[in-house]
C-alpha cells in the first residue's frame, strides 16, 4: 500500500514486511521541514506498534538524499522568531523516534547527505551508499553542535579524529570511504543503491522477528542514547540563539564567509 503521514513530502509504502519511507522534496534537495520530521517520527513509531512491519527502509527521491534541516527554520530561531523558537522547544520528534525505535532500520543513500542526513544513519542497522555519495556534518560551520547522539555514536563508529574532522572542519566523506570506515555496509553504483537496500530490508524482514528485535536491543544502549540526545539538545538550543549562529546564518544568506571574531560570546 501507499500512504501519506501529515505531508506529501514523505511517501510511505508497505509491502513484504518492509515499510519504505521516501523523502520527497527534491525541489528543495530534500531539506527537512518540521512537518517532515513529524511525519517520519510518526511512521517509525507506527512501525514499532505494527507486527506486520519488520523492517524500515529510508530513501529519497531526486538527486540527493537530504540537504539536512531546512536552514530557514534555524535562521528564524537565530533571529529571535518567538514562534519558531517555541516550535523547537520540544525537540526534534524524528531524533527521539530514532533513539527509541525497535524496528530495524535500513538506509539507501545517494547524492549528498548533510547534517541529520548523516547522523540518522548512525541509528540505522544497515546502510548502503552510492560510491559517489558525499556525507557531511557541518554543524560547527553553522555555529551549532552535533545532535541525534552523534557526538558519541560517530566517534564510536569511526574514531575521534575522523569524527572531529567531520564535525568541526566539516570535512566531506565519499561513499567508498564511508564504507571503508564502517559508516556504511557497502558502497555501490548509484543506480544500484535502492535495490541493494531493499533486498537487505527484505532479508531482515524474513528473519525471526523476536530474535531480530532482541539482538538489536542488546546492541544498543537506548538509555545512554536518550540521555546524550537531551544533553546535545540543551547545547544545540543555546547555540541556535547565540551571536555566533546569527552571524553564521547572516553570512549564509548574504553568501559571504562568516566572521566569528565579531560575534560576542
Amino acid at each position: 500500500m501507499t500512504g501519506q503521514a501529515g505531508t506529501d513530502r514523505v511517501l510511505i509504502e508497505q509491502a513484504d514486511g518492509v515499510m519504505t519511507l521516501t523523502l520527497n522534496r527534491p525541489d528543495k534537495k530534500n531539506a527537512l521541514t518540521r512537518a517532515m520530521y513529524k511525519a517520519l517520527a510518526e511512521a517509525i513509531e507506527s512501525a514499532d506498534a505494527d507486527p506486520a512491519v519488520r523492517c524500515i527502509l529510508i530513501q529519497a527521491n531526486g538527486d540527493m538524499f537530504t540537504a539536512g534541516n531546512d536552514l530557514s527554520d534555524f535562521a528564524e530561531v537565530a533571529a529571535g522568531d518567538g514562534a519558531a523558537t517555541q516550535a523547537r522547544e520540544g525537540g526534534n520528534p524524528l531524533l527521539m523516534a530514532l533513539g527509541r525505535s525497535k524496528t530495524p532500520l535500513v538506509a539507501a543513500v545517494h547524492g549528498r547527505a548533510v547534517g541529520i542526513g548523516v547522523t540518522m544513519l548512525l541509528h540505522c542497522d544497515l546502510v548502503y551508499v552510492a560510491e559517489d555519495a558525499l556525507l557531511t556534518t557541518p554543524f560547527v560551520n553553522l555555529a551549532l553542535v552535533p545532535e541525534a547522539a552523534s557526538s558519541i555514536l560517530l566517534p564510536a563508529r569511526i574514531g575521534h579524529a575522523r569524527a572531529f574532522a567531520m564535525f568541526v572542519l566539516g570535512e566531506a566523506v565519499n561513499g567508498a570511504t564511508a564504507a571503508e570506515w564502517g559508516l556504511a555496509n557497502a558502497a555501490v553504483p548509484a543506480g544500484e543503491v535502492r535495490a541493494k537496500a531493499l533486498a537487505a530490508a527484505r532479508a531482515v524482514a524474513a528473519r525471526p522477528p523476536s530474535a531480530v528485535a532482541i539482538t538489536r536491543a542488546l546492541m544498543r544502549d537506548a538509555g545512554a542514547i536518550a540521555a546524550q540526545m537531551q544533553r546535545e539538545f540543551g547545547h544545540f538550543s543555546a547555540q541556535l540563539k547565540s551571536p555566533e549562529a546569527r552571524e553564521a546564518f547572516a553570512a549564509f544568506a548574504e553568501k559571504r564567509a562568516p566572521d566569528f571574531s565579531k560575534a560576542a560570546t
